[in-house]
């Protein structure tokens, strides 16, 4: 059964080309949903859809060729396992 949960991923963002970063993004539709986990060491969490996967990590490549991102990795969406109520 496919889960109804986003990929997630985390990277760090060079602090000057944060907005840069972020605007690229959001220039795709839906790609992803972007968020700073952590201002003080630019630690940006991404939720992905499958469908957009691949266009999602063919931009990171890009960004990380660039020196914009590094550390990209993904990791178990935090919100599959949460009891909260989000």
């Amino acid at each position: 059964m496919e889960s109804l949960y986003c990929s997630y991923y985390q990277a760090n963002v060079q602090r000057e080309m944060c907005l840069y970063v972020v605007a690229a993004l959001r220039s795709y539709e839906h790609i992803a949903f972007d968020r700073t986990l952590d201002p003080v060491t630019s630690l940006f969490e991404f939720f992905v859809p499958s469908s957009t996967e691949k266009y999602f990590l063919t931009l990171m490549d890009y960004l990380q060729s660039e020196g914009l991102i590094y550390d990209l990795k993904k990791l178990p969406n935090r919100l599959a396992n949460s009891t909260e109520q989000v």
